[in-house]
């Protein structure tokens, strides 16, 4: 099992607590400025760049090289796309090994504890084959192993607490995986994602992947469906280059045809 250095209580940056454009709500109540000097400034949501998301070899290859807790963590959040605030305010009695079912709860951002995102990220989610047993070996050798110790406790801060996501993310993966020669940008919402991709990518139908993304409504997983390549839209393409490609030797052919025959009459 890997320890990461001992942790500190890191602050949480002002961006977690305020919008930039909230930083100076204050000041311009006090009349310190005039008005706000953000509120002119244009904030685009969109984004410059897909996320990365990993092929499954690569998460294969990163299992195969972790250990224990950032083993676990990886493998549960790739797994079941849990969230890593949902996995970190996992304890030991939240699993239910006889019905093979994680039952949610808890989340923990940044040490608070709180509530899950939605109702839908309250359902149970299942655990089988070697996700199961992996859990399992954790529980058994996991420093903080009784019900009512957290799944990723923390030894630096004796238990009372889980890990700091970032810790395990720089300590652990990013170190990994450049050492594999992964060199996309990771972080532990890359994991949901890369599950997200591989369900959008399959055969299963689009209530199957709700229920198991925990998706509060369907219109986020048929997002999912419109970034994957799947069978269906394959299938569809190769139609489509099939049609192309008969159409444009049938607009080729009778020119070929009559040039043929011209030689052959010249001859």
């Amino acid at each position: 099992m890997v320890h990461c250095s001992p942790l500190v209580e890191e602050p949480k940056p002002v961006g977690a607590r305020f919008s930039s454009l909230q930083v100076f709500v204050h000041p311009c109540r006090h009349e310190w400025f005039e008005k706000n000097p953000i509120s002119l400034v244009r904030h685009s949501a969109k984004r410059q760049k897909l996320p990365d998301v990993l092929e499954l070899d690569e998460v294969k290859k990163l299992l195969a090289e972790l250990e224990n807790p950032t083993r676990v963590l990886v493998f549960l959040t790739a797994a079941t796309g849990l969230r890593v605030s949902e996995a970190l305010g996992l304890k030991w009695s939240d699993f239910d090994f006889s019905d093979r079912q994680i039952l949610l709860s808890r989340a923990v951002l940044h040490q608070q504890l709180g509530n899950m995102k939605t109702e839908a990220s309250q359902k149970p989610v299942p655990m089988d084959g070697a996700l199961l047993d992996s859990l399992r070996d954790w529980s058994r050798e996991a420093p903080y192993r009784q019900k009512g110790d957290w799944v990723f406790a923390s030894p630096a801060m004796g238990g009372k607490q889980p890990y700091w996501p970032e810790t395990l993310l720089k300590c652990h993966v990013h170190r990994t995986a450049k050492r594999l020669g992964i060199t996309k940008v990771l972080g532990w919402h890359s994991f949901r994602r890369t599950l997200a991709r591989l369900l959008g990518g399959s055969n299963e139908d689009v209530r199957t992947v709700q229920e198991l993304m925990r998706h509060a409504n369907s219109r986020l997983t048929l997002d999912v469906y419109a970034q994957a390549l799947t069978p269906a839209k394959r299938a569809a393409h190769r139609r489509l280059v099939g049609l192309i490609q008969t159409t444009a030797e049938t607009a080729h052919g009778p020119t070929w045809s009559r040039a043929e025959e011209a030689i052959d009459a010249s001859a």
